[in-house]
């Protein structure tokens, strides 16, 4: 793909109906957090932003990061986690559109916003170390998860907005 087809995105009417959704679903699935017998939870929201990159490149994995974190940023009281999933969308459908696999492009991209993640939360959220280490150690765990789901499952969504 040339440099300069990797940030397009075919608007046609189910494509945009489709970004929208996958826009706004992170806020309902970031409200999901499943225990785990080893003490984190597995966020949900994920799946749509690794979809969103697949489907639509780094704007729409971008569109999906941020938009779909507004709900979480502002119960939490912390705009700073939009601006971190704008990054993983970002550069996961970046990645991708590099012709990077779709688990590798989800690792390069959270090992780029990990550095984001801890320093905002730290310096500029004012959250504990300790705290914000289980939490990168418990978004490596689900993101690794959606991304295998988003991996297997990308395709026959795309399909859809044909």
């Amino acid at each position: 793909m040339r440099n300069s087809e990797i940030l397009k995105i075919d608007l046609t009417g189910k494509n945009v109906i489709m970004l929208l959704i996958l826009a706004a679903l992170p806020n309902v699935l970031g409200m999901i957090n499943l225990p785990t017998v080893m003490g984190f939870k597995i966020h949900t929201f994920q799946y749509a932003v690794f979809l969103a990159a697949a489907l639509y490149g780094p704007v729409g994995g971008a569109l999906s990061g941020g938009v779909g974190s507004m709900f979480t940023a502002i119960a939490l009281g912390n705009p700073y986690i939009a601006v971190g999933n704008i990054i993983l969308g970002f550069m996961t459908g970046l990645f991708f559109r590099k012709g990077f696999g779709l688990i590798q492009s989800v690792l390069l991209a959270f090992a780029i916003q990990v550095p984001w993640l801890y320093l905002s939360d730290v310096y500029l959220a004012g959250m504990k170390s300790d705290l914000v280490i289980k939490i990168v150690i418990a978004l490596t765990v689900t993101n690794l998860i959606w991304a295998v789901a988003a991996k297997y499952s990308w395709k026959k969504i795309a399909q859809v907005t044909k």
